[in-house]
């Protein structure tokens, strides 16, 4: 059991860490973050304008900056983007700082979940399918480093899947709640 008071959701793009990290973090009583979210606010240009001017290097760049800033606290839930595992520093950090859900989906799910969105760069050319598929290869055993629970969300929706997560990760993950630290004065004769 690990006993991080952050819940960090990973998976491909289209697996639901959105969508479901804003009922887990309800169910839960956490901050939700989306990294991606957070990335472009403080960028003030979404994820695409990022990766034409600073390309895929600045993006991730800007994307170890946030997840180092936001998981230096406690009682987050993080939805990281699908790269975010890409670095070996963000891996360890992840591992480090929280209890990691790895989010499954099929390719062929992914591409009816992200028919119609064209924001993401990575998904800009024409062969969507061929580029899941390299994405998968190469990302899926970088998840599986990280996570300790797999959860399938293809087959549910998003409330489905919450729901069910929650269930898996009440016997498996308890946060550490707050009254639990020791009072900052305690043994301190006043």
């Amino acid at each position: 059991m690990n006993p991080a008071s952050n819940l960090i959701l990973v998976g491909p793009m289209g697996a639901g860490k959105t969508c479901i990290g804003k009922r887990l973090a309800e169910h839960f009583g956490l901050r939700l973050a989306d990294a991606d979210r957070e990335i472009e606010q403080r960028a003030g240009s979404s994820v695409a304008a990022i990766f034409e001017h600073e390309g895929e290097a600045g993006f991730r760049a800007r994307e170890s900056a946030v997840l180092a800033e936001l998981l230096a606290g406690d009682g987050l839930l993080l939805a990281t983007g699908g790269g975010a595992v890409l670095a070996a520093d963000n891996r360890r950090l992840l591992r480090e700082r929280g209890f990691v859900v790895q989010l499954l989906v099929t390719v062929e799910q992914q591409l009816e979940r992200l028919a119609q969105d064209r924001s993401r760069p990575l998904l800009a050319g024409s062969d969507r399918e061929q580029v899941l598929r390299t994405l998968a290869a190469q990302r899926a055993p970088l998840y599986a480093e990280v996570a300790d629970l797999r959860f399938d969300t293809g087959a549910l929706s998003s409330a489905e899947a919450a729901t069910r997560l929650a269930e898996q990760l009440d016997p498996l993950w308890r946060r550490p709640q707050a009254s639990s630290a020791p009072h900052p004065y305690s043994g301190v004769n006043a």
